[in-house]
Formats: C-alpha cells, structure tokens, sequence
C-alpha cells in the first residue's frame, strides 16, 4: 500500500507540474518532429517559402478533411448491396393449403335460404316505409332464417348517435332493446344494412368436409388422405385444409425433382353444391408457404380451374436481409410493437400477420370489439349488434381511415429471413375424353362405394405440385461500405494529400493530449491563484496560526497582535523594568497547513 500510495502521489506532481513548456513550444516541437512534410517546411524555410507551404497545408488538410467527411457519411448511410448465390441441396416440401372457392354446401345451408326471397322483400318494404308497419305484417312470415342471420337496419341519420333498428320488432320496448324500423324512409347514405354474426361452429358444419373434398393424395410414393392435412377456418373461404404445415410433426423433405417426387391432389369441389349468389367463381383455391407460417389464402393465393390437371413447378428463393442499422427487419417479431394474434396458433412471425392484428388492436381500441375477419384477443368480444349497435359505422371510418395504415405499415416491419416460392403453372384437360368414363368409374367407387358415375368434370381438380430443380437462390443483403473500406479510404486520402499514416495521426493526437493538459494546468493555477487572492484580502497581515486559532475560539475576548510592538516607555512609572510575564503559549509556526504544490521531493523518487 505504502508503493501504491508513492506511486500516486508522484502521478499528482507530474499532473501539477505538466508538460514544462509552452503551447507556442509545443507547436514549434510538433512542426519539427512529425512525420507529414509540410509542417515541417514552414519551420525551416524562408519567410516567403514558409508562407507557401503553410498555405498548402492548410489546403491539403483541409482537403483531407473535406473527403473523411464525405466517407464518414457514407459509410453511416448503412447502405447495402445485394448478392446472389445459387445452392443445391435437398429442401423440405412447402406447406400446402386448399381451399374451395364456395364457403358453405347450399345442400347444408339450403335451410336458411328458404325463405330468402320472401324475407327480402318484406326487408326492403320496411327500409322504403314511410310509416311503420302493423303489428301483425311478421306473423305470415317464416323466421327460421332470422334467428340465425337476422338483418339489422342502421340509421345514421344523426351520425353522433346511430341507431340499430330490428326490422320486425313490434314495439320500441322489444327484448332486444331495439326498435322499429324509421318512420320515413331514408336513402342508401343515411342507412345501412348488416347481418349479425353466425357462430363459427354453425359455419364450420355447413363448409366442405375434407373427406368430401380430398379424394385422393400420393405424396412421392406414399399414400395420404384427409387424415394427413390440418384443418383451419377461413371467412372468405370456409374450410381450409393444410398439407405438412409442420404444426404436430417434422416437416417432410422431397426426395429428388420431378412431378413423381411431388404432391399429387384430386380434388372435389361439388360445384353442384355452390350456394347460389354467393360466389361467382368455381375451382380450388390454393398457397403454398413456409412452414409453420399463417396462409393469407385470400391475399397471396392462385386458383386451380376445374376439369383441369394444373401442374405447379417450385423454385426456392431465400431472401436474407441485414438488420439494425441496415434496414428494420425483425428476427422474430419480439421487438415489434404489436401484439402477434396469429401467434395463438403457433405460427411464425410475418408482416401480413403484423399489419392484421395491428388493425384489430385498433378496430378494439376505436370501437371496443374485434373484427370477426381477425382473431382475437384474451378477454375481448367480437362486434355484435346487440352490445356494439354502432361498430358498423366505427370499422367504416376505421378502414377508410389513411392514418391508421400509416401507422400500422411503419410499426410493423419486414421479416429479416424469408422464403418465397416462385411457380411455373401449366394447365391440360382432365381427364380426357377416352378415359373420363373409366377414371369417374373408379373415383366414384372409391368415394362413394357406388358403381354409378357420381362425379363430373366440372367438379375434379388435379394437382401436381413439385420441384422443378433442387437449386435454390439465395438473395442476401452485405454492407456496402465496411470498416475497412472506411479505413482504406481515409488512409488514403491522407497519404496523398498529406504523406502522413497512423504514426502521422499518433503524432497529432500526441499534441492535442499535451495542448488539453497545458489548458487544464494553467485553469487550475489560475483558479489557485484566484483563491489565494481571496484569503489574502480577508486578512490584514499573515494569516493566523493554529495556536491562535484554537485560543481564539476558546477565548473569546483573547485577539491576537498584530505586529507585537515592544513595550510602551512610561507603561510602568514605578518600575525600571517590566514585569516578568508568565510562561507564554507555545507558538506553533510550523503547523501552518501549506499547499500541496508546495511540498515537493528532492527527487522523482522520493515523495513525501
């Protein structure tokens, strides 16, 4: 401790006495000694030479500071460039999703459309009304569809306060809580019309089973069915079957290329069976995905025609992109700021994802419940007529709305990691006409055990979705401008400009150390000095002693003499001398505390 402490003290000398010169020495020293050739001249020179090469310097330096500032930019814009690799390599199939272009089996839902007709009309009687309709105008009608999907009129007539008004409530005081239709009659932008939700359940009964719809799989050489797929609902589509999604087992690898090494589908879609009105298109509607990823069937899905054989050839590009601070992709999502709904389904995270549930957090936040398109959170309720009569309208002005997209596209953010499959889709009738009898023969044995034709061309759908080839691109981001393009750069200029190189900026960064400890030193003196300044004004002579400091503050009528003057003459008329004083109090000169600057070592080695 007592090395450490020397050791220390001596540190504090060296700092108090600092460098020892001045800064016109320093700057002389620098000029004389640096390894860059023009400081050197202006030193050495004549005064008309010392001139010239002091303005060169200055420009030169100058230059070199103009282009590291122009590097220094560049290379903090973060850019990036963009290369392409080509692999081979085995690749696990794609996940698969197939969906039909119907939602619902009029066969199944056939039961509340029976009285469609009859109920519209009187619907659209009560809407163009001027007076309200008798107490007794609902008893020849059958409600059977009303009690699932009733029709509610909105009346926004008083936009501050719009009203859900039941088509065939009786009285204003109706269990519901709604009342009759308006008593005059308003236009197409005054009211509205909408539907009160079905349970999902109701709506999954009524979708395509997958053992209707699946009729037959081959995976490679393997057999599948229905079994092999994973179920999940979709508004605009229903009932949506999912192939090596990943979700409950190892997703499955393709063995080689080839149609043969792919995914072979038929499909029944029972275009017979399309609810009338409802859809106009007919066909399979299908996506393939990474796995474990949400399928966004209706935003990023293609359509297989029926009577067709549609074959789809795969080819994988793997996209990589840099992240902070490059670009603002995320990993996983954890750092987005909005809650991943499709996340309850064990999915990845993707922007579509993002942006969806982003809307729903607003649709909940604006209106207080949730859109049925979206999931929905833990402990919210999804927009219903009974509790929200108004959400209608809120999801209208909330979808129109052009700064809630703004807001919801720049929080969410891009995936730094994706895969993309681009397709090749050729189309051929099927079957043909030779062997349509036999192949309806044996689908129609096979489905519904009957040796009839049960089946016709306007319902099958083939599918055969493979690899086209096993190389897969790879498009990655790379930093455009690295650190050692930085330092490359920088040297560079300096060395042409200046003939300097690290050494060079040691030496400058040497001076501009020994210019900041010269400025600190003769602050600190300075401010020493300044405070020496001070306590000499408080005092008239030298400053006190210690002994007379404890005396006069323990002796408060004791003053101390200022200059101890010798005794008065005719002081004692009846002495020749003084009297003899007592012992005096010990003065303690040599306690007189003194600065540190002041107590200084014979030698560096040595401190006290």
């Amino acid at each position: 401790m007592m090395q450490v402490k020397k050791y220390l003290v001596k540190c504090l000398h060296r700092l108090q006495k600092g460098p020892g010169y001045t800064y016109k020495e320093l700057l002389v020293w620098y000029c004389d000694n640096t390894n860059t050739h023009g400081p050197k001249r202006i030193i050495r020179e004549g005064p008309k030479k010392k001139a010239m090469w002091f303005l060169l310097t200055l420009l030169f330096a100058s230059l070199v500071f103009w282009q590291w500032g122009v590097f220094i930019r560049t290379y903090l814009s973060w850019e990036v460039s963009v290369s392409l690799s080509v692999g081979f390599r085995t690749m696990d199939f794609p996940a698969v999703t197939i969906c039909n272009a119907s939602p619902f089996q009029y066969s199944k839902a056939r039961h509340l459309l029976k009285d469609l007709d009859q109920l519209m009309e009187a619907v659209l009687e009560r809407i163009l009304a001027s007076e309200p309709a008798p107490a007794n105008a609902t008893a020849a009608l059958n409600l059977t569809l009303w009690h699932h999907t009733p029709l509610v009129l909105i009346d926004e007539r008083d936009p501050r306060h719009p009203a859900v008004l039941d088509l065939f409530a009786v009285t204003h005081n109706d269990s519901a809580g709604r009342g009759p239709a308006p008593r005059r009659a308003c236009n197409a932008q005054e009211c509205k019309v909408a539907m009160r939700l079905v349970p999902t359940q109701e709506l999954v009964k009524m979708g395509y089973p997958g053992e209707q719809l699946i009729l037959a799989c081959l995976f490679g050489a393997e057999p599948c069915s229905y079994r092999n797929f994973t179920s999940l609902f979709h508004p605009d589509y229903g009932n949506c079957y999912i192939f090596n999604w990943g979700m409950a087992e190892k997703a499955l690898p393709s063995a080689n290329p080839g149609v043969e090494f792919g995914l072979k589908l038929i499909l029944d879609i029972g275009q017979e069976d399309y609810v009338p009105f409802l859809t106009s298109t007919a066909g399979a509607r299908l996506l393939l995905h990474e796995q474990r990823s949400f399928p966004f069937v209706k935003d990023e899905g293609i359509y297989a025609m029926s009577g067709t054989e549609t074959s789809i050839g795969v080819l994988v590009d793997k996209l990589e992109r840099k992240g902070e601070p490059y670009s603002q992709c995320t990993v996983n999502g954890s750092d987005v700021p909005v809650r991943n709904l499709y996340g309850d389904h064990n999915t990845t995270y993707s922007i579509q994802a993002c942006i969806r549930s982003c809307f729903q957090d607003h649709m909940i936040r604006n209106c207080s419940c949730g859109h049925y398109l979206y999931p929905l959170p833990p402990g919210e309720k999804y927009c219903n007529s009974q509790e929200f009569p108004d959400w209608v309208y809120c999801y209208s002005e909330l979808r129109r709305s052009l700064d809630q997209r703004e807001t919801c596209i720049r929080m969410c953010k891009e995936s730094c990691s994706d895969t993309q499959y681009k397709m090749t889709i050729s189309m051929a009738d099927w079957p043909s006409e030779a062997s349509e009898d036999w192949i309806f023969h044996v689908l129609s044995q096979e489905r519904d055990q009957s040796t009839n034709i049960t089946l016709s061309r306007k319902g099958i759908v083939k599918l055969n979705i493979y690899f086209q080839e096993f190389n897969y691109r790879t498009i990655e981001e790379s930093a455009a401008n690295n650190i050692v393009w930085l330092l490359s750069n920088l040297g560079g200029q300096f060395g042409f400009w200046m003939g300097g190189s690290v050494l060079c900026l040691i030496e400058f960064a040497e001076i501009i150390i020994d210019f900041l400890w010269i400025t600190v030193i003769k602050l600190v003196a300075f401010s020493k000095g300044l405070r020496q300044t001070r306590a000499r004004d408080r005092y008239a002579g030298p400053p006190p002693t210690v002994a007379e400091l404890v005396e006069a503050h323990t002796n408060f009528a004791f003053q101390p003499d200022a200059a101890r003057p010798g005794p008065v003459p005719g002081a004692y008329p009846d002495e020749h001398t003084p009297p003899i004083p007592g012992t005096p109090p010990p003065n303690y000169d040599s306690l007189r505390l003194q600065p540190l600057d002041v107590i200084e070592s014979d030698s560096e080695g040595d401190a006290v």
